[in-house]
């Protein structure tokens, strides 16, 4: 199974595909044309509701290897906003933190008995969704995107420590044993704000609170697996450390997924 999780799907510079999906042209320039494919928009929670999907099927015994891609070309939308943005109270200046990346992930059943995904849920607060609007820019090519930003920040600290909790209990884990805990990259204030709500919330904090945001930028779906993979160049996971991934997307759309690093760690890093 290949599903395409991208919330721009331009093919051929700023043409927006919808029909025929984007899956279909994906899995057939690698070869996997007997894959099931389709494609799954979920804003930023895109690649995780990917990797929720993937690991629901696999273990039902549906299929038994699936890859969840994302390619982010969001870059349009920073020269857009930059051209009308005139105070810091623009609706337009979360544009400014976006920035563009594409990654791959291959799910596939584990042995019994080997670590791999204890946890993958998802939680709609419909109610927030217009705090994000993203509509074709009356400027330049590409799209323009209005962000209520402190609201959305607001309402996402205080709504998703509650089901933060649940996940944890699910798989009997507390905050503190998590080893990384890598969130939404949406800015460097928002996450250490995040970070001390939740710790301020649940009475404890992870191990390690990962951010990248000021190097690589908000890269909408792709963020998670962004910072894992450089966290697994760079040698910084061993086998058996717990990893929380944690997504907040406009919708609102707040994701968990949970797994224990395995031998995964051997096959990043041997240029350094």
């Amino acid at each position: 199974m290949l599903i395409s999780a991208s919330i721009s799907k331009y093919k051929g510079g700023l043409r927006h595909q919808l029909e025929p999906p984007l899956s279909l042209a994906i899995k057939r320039e690698i070869g996997a044309q007997a894959a099931t494919s389709f494609d799954l928009s979920n804003a930023c929670a895109g690649m995780l509701t990917g990797v929720f999907v993937l690991n629901d099927w696999i273990r039902r015994g549906v299929i038994r290897c699936g890859m969840v891609v994302s390619g982010e070309y969001i870059s349009s939308l920073d020269l857009n906003a930059a051209r009308q943005i005139r105070s810091i109270l623009s609706k337009q200046l979360a544009s400014l933190t976006l920035g563009d990346a594409g990654v791959a992930a291959i799910l596939e059943r584990a042995p019994d008995g080997n670590p791999g995904i204890t946890f993958a849920g998802f939680t709609t607060l419909a109610e927030h969704s217009r705090l994000c609007l993203g509509i074709p820019a009356k400027i330049g090519p590409g799209a323009a995107m209005f962000t209520k930003a402190r609201t959305i920040h607001r309402v996402a600290i205080e709504d998703s420590p509650p089901l933060l909790a649940d996940a944890l209990e699910e798989t009997g884990l507390r905050l503190a044993d998590v080893d990384y805990l890598i969130p939404h990259q949406t800015s460097v204030r928002a996450i250490r704000k995040g970070a001390r709500e939740f710790a301020a919330r649940l009475g404890m904090a992870p191990k390690s609170f990962v951010e990248n945001v000021a190097e690589r930028g908000n890269t909408a779906s792709t963020t998670h697996f962004v910072a894992l993979y450089e966290y697994l160049e760079a040698r910084r996971f061993k086998p058996g450390d717990e990893i929380l991934l944690l997504s907040l997307a406009s919708g609102l759309e707040v994701g968990v997924v949970i797994f224990r690093m395995d031998e995964l760690v051997d096959h990043y890093g041997h240029a350094h």
